[in-house]
């Protein structure tokens, strides 16, 4: 099997002859749904008259409002249709998956959010609950307590090395420890 290849002028040639060919049928393609659609509307869209007097106008703005009201009830019942057919759909795919056992587990993205607004989002407009941290803790006040002001002062090391010199200061030692 041996295949030449073909020169680029052939192809330049057949490719020519194909888009000339589309052409025509989409051109023609055109006309046919141009003549359908004149069809339709001369069924359902009569040619408009006038009539001379008010009360003939005033019938033909009726019949034009009961035609408007009609249209207008089957574009609803197609519309509830394709919405329940689109549902049924969904639902008919979500079964295949299932039979077939193969999960596809979508890429997670990255979102940077608060806690306040992923709340927001999970509770809708039920949530008002700030939650900043910062503003729900206890103020501490500190407060230096006098043994410490005491500890530090220069002369307390020395009072107290005082006191545990000698005898006195050791049976305190030992009776501390008793």
């Amino acid at each position: 099997m041996n295949r030449k290849k073909m020169s680029s002028s052939r192809k330049h040639q057949l490719k020519s002859l194909m888009l000339s060919i589309a052409k025509g049928l989409l051109e023609a393609e055109a006309v046919a749904a141009e003549a359908t659609r004149a069809q339709y509307m001369e069924e359902t869209c009569p040619p408009l008259s006038f009539p001379g007097s008010m009360a003939d106008l005033q019938e033909l703005v009726k019949k034009l409002h009961a035609k408007i009201d009609k249209i207008d009830e089957e574009r609803y019942d197609l519309e509830s249709k394709v919405t329940k057919s689109n549902k049924e759909i969904d639902d008919l795919k979500i079964k295949v998956q299932d039979l077939q056992g193969k999960f596809k587990k979508p890429a997670l993205k990255k979102v940077r959010m608060s806690a306040d607004s992923m709340l927001q989002a999970l509770l809708g407009s039920k949530h008002k609950v700030n939650l900043d941290l910062r503003a729900n803790l206890k103020q501490v006040k500190k407060e230096v307590k006098e043994e410490n002001k005491n500890a530090t002062e220069v002369g307390d090391w020395r009072k107290n090395i005082e006191d545990k010199a000698g005898m006195d200061g050791r049976k305190k030692m030992f009776e501390g420890e008793a």
